[in-house]
């Protein structure tokens, strides 16, 4: 369609009209915008997302829920192509950014890009001044010919530069800073007493022995383990839960928060609760010498860890003892110390039962975390990597068996002959192209991988990964072992866990943190007292789980990408060496040995003009025919370190600086 066609048909206000261009039919969907500004809309029962082209998106944003109306047999490539003709729900309403403030008016420019200016009357802007950072919340989206309007709701401390970056990451994701009045006064009204009869309903567990075992720094328990030997010769587990929907009931304000939120947010230097710390760091967590509400899964076993028989249901719990890792680390490596018998007892039934897991299919995903270790100023001053003990291990596994058992349990019952809707924890199998280049790639460095079954598949995954333990490369084959994977998700559909082997599984242990976890527990509840009430928006809630559990994860990447900045600010200058994480035609990725901190090689800063081998994954020099591949071994300068970009610039020690040039993508290499 040339130009003066496309003008033509264009009406009063620069849009097509319906009948011409849009057949009228709507669909329901997510918007995903691009780089570029496009965006695709992803909707269900679509085989492929519908395009939306910059000019058709109206004022939609990323993660908006919209209706948009499909084009009259237009397409691109096989992709249907629309517009957006209502918003039906907005992601976010609060960005942060700089207020400009005159005599009559102010309006803030937000951070994020392709935000509009956001126009603040004079009498919304708090006590923010002109230049100020400031979070301001949409009252009135208003149209392309006008600008949105809101509210200053909050204005940061510059002075505080760790804690505003921190806030600002956490805003960005779509997590507000503070709970609302109403939900904080409803939860200093909970009352801790144990009412009358209520015993009637829960298992006295008080006079049984039960610990918790956590990080050092965990203000908030969740989960405690109890263990007693019977007079069968079987071993009594008891793996309890706080009773986190004893406090948080449907339609209360505290349960609509915790449902918008989701999910609790840990940083590098704080954690974002989903539930206020009155119930998460007090009326629910189980904190040694108190009485505490729980919902538990307690199992018979044998000293083998065959599992003989399970209960499940309410229960009141006394913790004796608060351990953390590292203390049951040091009891089950010195085989001595306070409470040995219970805690090697309970280390040799966990280790038994992930031998048994990985002999079935299990893949063993474990990536290594990074921990910081953080001045008065929340200043990184020290970068550890986390390992993954027998002590983890230990609660880990009762973990599983807990969630595993609960979503067996409950996928047998039926409601008017029908499955309870339930939300399962679920791990589709890999992609067979994804996992065929992945097979590829890890051969260059000796590993294979067997695709002929699931189970060699998972076999020879974990035999690379134990392999490769220690070396240089192991966080780059985890990261991209796990990127070959497909994204476990909540779904009323199940479709059993790949990754962990499990035909049925759920998330019931942290209710505390996470709301997927409530839902199971009022449905467990629901059934254990024989009157399953079916939730006809499950699967939707389902979905908004699985989103914030995905925006999380990426606040959490950046807050820990600011921290390595932050961190390597200190060492402008220094050498580190390292592991080629990444490559692209205008350079390639760099991730230190020690400190995991990912720099990128600009081609400007290496002596030879290179070509982008995409096959290969690797930067080929045209002259001297130097390769730089995924995985190579570098030794790197830390040049540059943007603090707001959040990004790090690195040079190869021992290369010299050309003049400017630029890498030659093969495409464009063709057309010359």
């Amino acid at each position: 369609m040339g130009k003066k066609e496309k003008s033509s048909r264009k009406g009063k206000h620069g849009r097509e009209p319906s009948g011409e261009a849009f057949s009228g039919k709507t669909i329901r969907g997510i918007v995903d915008v691009t780089r570029s500004g496009m965006a695709y809309i992803i909707a269900e029962g679509q085989q492929k997302d519908i395009l939306v082209r910059k000019e058709h998106l109206g004022t939609a944003l990323d993660g908006d829920e919209v209706m948009v109306e499909v084009r009259r047999g237009g397409k691109s490539g096989n992709r249907e192509e629309g517009r957006v003709a209502s918003i039906l729900k907005r992601k976010r309403s609060e960005f942060t950014g700089r207020l400009k403030k005159s005599l009559n008016f102010a309006f803030m420019i937000p951070d994020t890009e392709g935000i509009p200016d956001i126009y603040i009357p004079l009498n919304a802007v708090q006590t923010a001044r002109d230049g100020d950072k400031v979070l301001a919340r949409i009252v009135s989206w208003g149209d392309k010919t006008k600008k949105p309007e809101g509210e200053v709701t909050f204005v940061f401390d510059e002075a505080q530069v760790n804690d505003t970056a921190m806030k600002g990451i956490l805003v960005e994701n779509g997590f507000p800073l503070s709970f609302p009045q109403q939900v904080l006064d409803d939860a200093d009204g909970l009352g801790e007493g144990i009412a009358p009869g209520e015993m009637e309903h829960r298992k006295d567990f008080r006079n049984v022995f039960t610990i918790t075992i956590d990080p050092a720094d965990a203000r908030d328990f969740d989960d405690a383990i109890s263990i007693r030997q019977l007079k069968t010769g079987l071993i009594e587990i008891g793996v309890h839960i706080a009773d986190v929907s004893h406090y948080v009931t449907p339609g209360s304000a505290l349960d609509g928060e915790a449902y918008k939120r989701a999910t609790s947010v840990y940083l590098a230097d704080r954690v974002l609760p989903m539930l206020p710390e009155r119930i998460s760091n007090e009326l629910c967590s189980l904190r040694p010498h108190e009485d505490k509400r729980c919902f538990s899964v307690v199992f018979q076993v044998t000293p083998q860890a065959e599992i003989k028989q399970h209960w499940t249901g309410r229960t009141l719990i006394h913790s004796n003892h608060r351990f953390t890792y590292e203390e049951v680390q040091e009891v089950v490596e010195r085989q001595e110390g306070l409470f040995s018998r219970e805690i090697l007892l309970l280390n040799g039934i966990s280790q038994t039962l992930r031998a048994e897991r990985f002999r079935k299919g299990a893949i063993n995903f474990s990536s290594q975390e990074i921990r910081f270790l953080l001045d008065e100023n929340a200043v990184p001053i020290g970068i550890s990597i986390k390992e993954n003990k027998e002590a983890h291990q230990l609660i880990e596994e009762l973990m599983l068996l807990a969630n595993k058992t609960v979503a067996s349990d409950i996928a047998r019952i039926k409601f008017n002959k029908l499955p309870v809707p339930f939300p399962y924890r679920i791990h589709d199998a890999p992609d067979p192209e994804k996992l065929a280049n992945f097979a590829g790639f890890v051969r260059k460095f000796g590993y294979s991988i067997d695709l002929t079954t699931a189970k060699t598949i998972s076999q020879s995954f974990n035999e690379m990964l134990r392999k490769a333990s220690g070396k240089p490369e192991q966080n780059l084959l985890e990261t991209l072992g796990i990127r070959t994977m497909a994204k476990a998700i909540y779904s009323t559909e199940n479709i059993g866990h790949y990754g962990l082997g499990f035909p049925y599984y759920c998330h019931f242990t942290s209710p505390i943190r996470r709301f997927p976890d409530i839902l199971v527990h009022r449905i467990l509840a629901q059934c254990l007292e024989n009157n399953p009430v079916p939730d006809r928006e499950l699967e939707k809630k389902c979905r908004h789980c699985s989103e914030m559990e995905r925006q999380a994860m990426g606040a959490e990447r950046a807050a820990n990408k600011y921290k390595q900045v932050e961190y390597m600010r200190q060492h402008i200058g220094d050498d580190f060496d390292g592991v080629i994480s990444g490559v692209a035609f205008f350079g390639f990725w760099v991730e230190t040995n020690d400190t995991k901190c990912e720099g990128m090689v600009s081609v400007n800063t290496l002596s030879d003009t290179f070509e982008y081998n995409e096959k290969e994954y690797a930067l080929v020099g045209q002259w001297s025919g130097k390769k730089y591949r995924m995985g190579d071994k570098v030794r790197i300068k830390v040049a540059s370190a943007n603090l707001d970009k959040r990004q790090m610039d690195y040079i190869l020690v021992n290369e010299e600086t050309p003049p400017a040039k630029t890498a030659i993508p093969r495409e464009k290499k063709r057309k010359n």
